[in-house]
């Protein structure tokens, strides 16, 4: 049973953002700091990848563990209520990834996966950062 009305739970869901999250915004900062250069959600790509080197032909994907079901992370996790809802959508955003993610590698792009969990504390996101920025340089 849900402890908050379906008014307000329909607002905290209204609320979850689809671009500029936290962790996305973390590792932009990053990268930027660095000195490297990039686009934001390129539309006219598979799936919008929230970090895009044209150049390079890389896109960076930063996915939350919970919607984009991140296995092994305890974010993750199915929700224990509503399983007839929450299954098949996070099934279905899981599908989805892996469709538009084999796309853009068949357009000829490198795609790096990044995950919320890696993104926690200002070590991890240097060490991403650090990971994203080798690739950038490293065009194989």
């Amino acid at each position: 049973m849900d402890r908050i009305t379906p008014d307000q739970r329909s607002r905290n869901m209204a609320r979850i953002r689809g671009r500029d999250t936290k962790p996305e915004v973390a590792l932009r900062s990053a990268l930027h700091g660095m000195g490297l250069r990039f686009r934001v959600c390129r539309r006219d790509l598979p799936g919008s990848p929230d970090v895009v080197f044209p150049r390079q032909r890389l896109a960076v994907q930063v996915r939350g563990c919970f919607w984009h079901q991140h296995a092994g992370c305890p974010a993750g996790r199915l929700p224990a209520s509503r399983l007839e809802y929450w299954r098949p959508k996070l099934e279905g955003n899981v599908r989805r990834d892996g469709e538009r993610d084999a796309a853009l590698v068949a357009l000829g792009w490198r795609l790096i996966v990044v995950w919320e969990c890696e993104l926690k504390g200002a070590t991890a996101v240097a060490q991403v950062a650090a990971r994203v920025a080798d690739a950038v340089e490293h065009k194989d």
